[in-house]
């Protein structure tokens, strides 16, 4: 609010009142164009989360959860956040959800209106931000998850729910892009013949829709040879490993979450199935599928995922890679600098909106554009149909010593990859 305020000297009663109430614009301009006062602000900011701590994702729960509890460390030690001049600590309530969406929205509820969180980080995994995010839009509580990237989740209308994973649809054009590049360069036949495994959730619908627009741009140089669906958590593939087997397909890509993956994986090796191309969308160099299909079994397998340490080379990507090596004594996964991020960056969208009001800060996130960790470098939620971050993935390949060296884009890769499989006889 701005007002300019030109007192003129009036004769008689309408003048005089006239005076008086411009004078008291004047004293409300100048009061609301100055930062809140500190006497006005609580003793801290509480910040509400469900993560799955127990049950199918539990492991990768535990992820978010040390980037989560890494940015509110890191904000706390500064004395809390800056707002009106004053620094006022921030407070995590998280609780687990233990995977279950029910239990998602249930706690969502608890938090928002029996703990009166100020502010909400979303759980991980689709199947439970998109009814979690239902709740938050309802009470107008701004939240922030890097846990849901199915676009059904941002394609609602909804004002309050902002999502740091850009599109799985991205994430399967990324894969198709660098297979491109190795049929160009006459590593893979042309037509080249492809299968697509996806879990029948709306995250595994956007990565066949992304396979398949690939696909129908490209002409005669691929050719879909076996499309199928799995239920979430299926534990048995054998159907669709015999399926797989008999279609023979040059390149297979499968959208699977971890339990899956690992499964899927056991029982295509066990079932004797070599392709050139394999890829489990976000799964792949995954330390606890090493451990349990032995590391032979994962070598050469792509993955297109949000986030890779590798790119800490300078930056705010540095510092968290520090930061994180610090804390915990080794490399941070995508999971920890997405949880790690999407706590920064709701901090740094409540200083610029220097308030502790929910639509201010809402406003702030709707409008931010800000330097990051994502690849790219930069973030802002400005989406034609909602808030959701969109950014180039960064794929990468699993190697037989250990390593999983980014492949693509080529301007950040530092290996060319391997295409056919070596090891297919």
């Amino acid at each position: 609010m701005s007002i300019t305020c030109r007192i003129r000297r009036s004769r008689g009663t309408t003048a005089a009142l006239a005076v008086l109430l411009l004078a008291a614009a004047c004293k409300q301009s100048a009061f609301e164009d100055s930062p809140r006062p500190a006497s006005t602000l609580p003793d801290k900011i509480a910040v509400g989360a469900t993560l799955p701590l127990s049950g199918a994702e539990a492991r990768i729960g535990g992820f978010y959860k040390e980037g989560y509890e890494l940015a509110f460390e890191e904000a706390n030690h500064k004395g809390g956040l800056l707002i009106g001049g004053k620094r006022v600590p921030v407070t995590l309530q998280l609780l687990d959800d233990e995977s279950s969406p029910a239990k998602a929205v249930g706690l969502a509820e608890r938090l928002i209106n029996r703990e009166k969180v100020n502010l909400m980080l979303g759980t991980y995994s689709t199947s439970l931000v998109q009814p979690q995010s239902a709740v938050a839009e309802k009470y107008r509580v701004p939240y922030v998850n890097g846990g849901g990237a199915a676009t059904e989740i941002y394609h609602q209308g909804y004002q309050y729910v902002f999502g740091f994973l850009a599109p799985v649809e991205l994430l399967a054009d990324a894969i198709m892009r660098w297979v491109h590049i190795q049929q160009k360069a006459g590593k893979l036949p042309r037509p080249s013949t492809v299968a697509v495994l996806c879990e029948n959730t709306s995250h595994g619908k956007d990565f066949r829709k992304g396979v398949s627009q690939f696909v129908a741009t490209h002409g005669s140089d691929y050719r879909i040879v076996l499309d199928r669906s799995f239920e979430l958590d299926a534990g048995d593939f054998s159907g669709l490993i015999t399926e797989l087997k008999a279609a023979r397909a040059d390149i297979v890509l499968a959208d699977t979450h971890l339990p899956d993956y690992i499964n899927m994986q056991r029982e295509y090796v066990q079932a004797g199935i070599c392709s050139k191309v394999l890829s489990y969308g976000a799964r792949g160099p995954d330390k606890q599928a090493s451990e349990v299909l032995g590391r032979k079994s994962v070598d050469y397998i792509l993955s297109a995922v949000w986030w890779n340490h590798q790119l800490g080379s300078k930056g705010l990507t540095k510092h968290f890679v520090e930061l994180f090596r610090t804390k915990f004594n080794r490399q941070p996964e995508w999971y920890q600098a997405l949880g790690y991020e999407t706590a920064r960056i709701l901090f740094t969208a409540i200083e610029q909106a220097n308030s502790v009001d929910r639509e201010a800060i809402r406003a702030k996130l709707a409008s931010l554009d800000v330097e990051s960790i994502l690849p790219g470098g930069r973030l802002t939620f400005y989406d034609e149909q909602g808030h959701q971050a969109h950014y180039p993935f960064v794929v990468q390949q699993n190697m037989p010593d250990g390593n999983s060296p980014i492949v693509y884009p080529l301007d950040v890769a530092n290996s060319p990859g391997v295409v056919p499989n070596p090891d297919c006889k």
